[in-house]
């Protein structure tokens, strides 16, 4: 069998070299950071299992774990709290959804230094909630207005953010002129032949697309590094700026869209999709209750991109800072379960997804729970032996010496 590092560096050949190497640094962070950057390593030994009870195929995001919850912006201009990445999203079983999520609490809870006690019981608190808001079969969201506890404090206060904030972070005043800051740890420099070339794909962009800004135009872009699982692809922030109101601009996001590492691993039949940032977008759009603002897709030098406004709202909630914080920490756990099985309720008839009277039947019978609290119980010890021989061969120099063909950023 393939060691850890040779599974984790042929998956990554295909990215930017000089990215990749970042990403490799950020994994020896923690453990939860590995987990995060290893998506394909779950679904890839998930898939060789046959213990696993069978379950409704369902849209799911594919690398579901307590990160990928936060707040954001939505097109009404109101602030959700909701699952917030697709890169990963794909028609599967319902219950490959949850299992990556109950693993990640496991990973997360040991690496906060919380007894596996503890984290027991939120997994199985996660499970509960999720089977309960099946078997209601009616979909849920969370707003300022229908937030408890800490997510509504946490909704309350990233509506109170504004994008002059927003701006403050990422950029700097020259000569009279606001560009995007090169001393961000995360900004990089683009050529000038690429940059102008950006900026005038996403100039007509604006002018031809629907999901554009009315109005607004590019005058700076950088090379943005975000994320751990998806350092490595293209992605390009831009500065925007009104040609009718004086000193208003918008951050825009543009990433590569990569095929989801999910798709050697599932038999289901997918729909045919046109790019993968179209897969992104329209599993998006299902899933969430009301999709991120500016949400939309280009193709630039033959590579699909999701585009979507980066907000000042977008954040996750921080668990450092509430682990000896027993009730916050359940009413996000509870939250999250919530959410989960509203988005799947939610797409549920579409393209082969489960109806919703399948749904609710699966959240009446409680026996598969036990198998998936096992299982994810189980892989968390083995995320634990992966991370420490990704360790050990990341100390000896072994992801130094790769010598991967350079690629241009375009």
């Amino acid at each position: 069998m393939p060691s850890i590092y040779e599974r984790i560096t042929e998956f990554n050949k295909d990215l930017l070299p000089d990215m990749v190497k970042l990403k490799y640094e950020a994994m020896t962070e923690n453990i939860y950071r590995f987990y995060r950057g290893t998506c394909h390593l779950f679904y890839e030994d998930m898939s060789k299992v046959d213990d696993l009870p069978e379950s409704p195929h369902t849209w799911i995001c594919g690398d579901l774990h307590l990160e990928n919850f936060g707040s954001y912006k939505a097109d009404n201009r109101l602030v959700y709290f909701d699952l917030n990445d697709f890169d990963e999203a794909i028609l599967a079983p319902c219950i490959w959804e949850i299992a990556r999520m109950i693993t990640s609490i496991f990973i997360a809870f040991e690496k906060l230094e919380i007894e596996e006690e503890r984290a027991m019981k939120m997994a199985q608190l996660f499970l509960r909630t999720y089977a309960a808001t099946l078997v209601k079969g009616k979909a849920i969201s969370i707003d300022p207005r229908t937030a408890k506890g800490i997510v509504c404090t946490f909704l309350t206060n990233a509506e109170n953010r504004k994008q002059k904030e927003l701006l403050k972070k990422r950029t700097t005043l020259k000569k009279h002129k606001l560009w995007i800051s090169l001393d961000h740890e995360k900004h990089f420099i683009l050529e000038k032949s690429l940059k102008k070339e950006l900026a005038n794909h996403i100039n007509e962009w604006i002018e031809t697309s629907n999901d554009g800004p009315y109005n607004f135009k590019v005058v700076d872009c950088v090379f943005r590094l975000a994320g751990t699982g998806s350092v490595g692809v293209k992605r390009y922030l831009f500065l925007l700026k009104s040609l009718n109101t004086k000193n208003k601009f918008l951050l825009l996001d543009m990433k590569e869209a990569k095929t989801s590492s999910l798709q050697p691993y599932v038999t289901i039949r997918q729909p045919h999709w046109d790019t993968e940032a179209e897969r992104v977008i329209q599993i998006q759009q299902r899933m969430q209750n009301i999709s991120a603002a500016l949400l939309g897709a280009t193709i630039f030098c033959g590579d699909s991109y999701v585009l979507q406004q980066m907000q000042p709202t977008e954040d996750t909630i921080n668990f450092e800072l509430i682990k000896d914080r027993y009730r916050d920490i359940y009413q996000v756990i509870d939250d999250m379960a919530l959410l989960t099985a509203s988005s799947q309720l939610r797409c549920s008839g579409r393209q082969g997804s489960a109806i919703a009277d399948h749904l609710i039947a699966f959240g009446q019978n409680g026996d598969w729970q036990e198998a998936v609290l096992s299982y994810s119980l189980k892989y968390s010890k083995q995320v634990k032996k992966d991370y420490r021989q990704y360790m050990t061969a990341y100390k000896k120099g072994r992801f130094d010496q790769l010598n991967y063909a350079a690629d241009s950023w375009v």
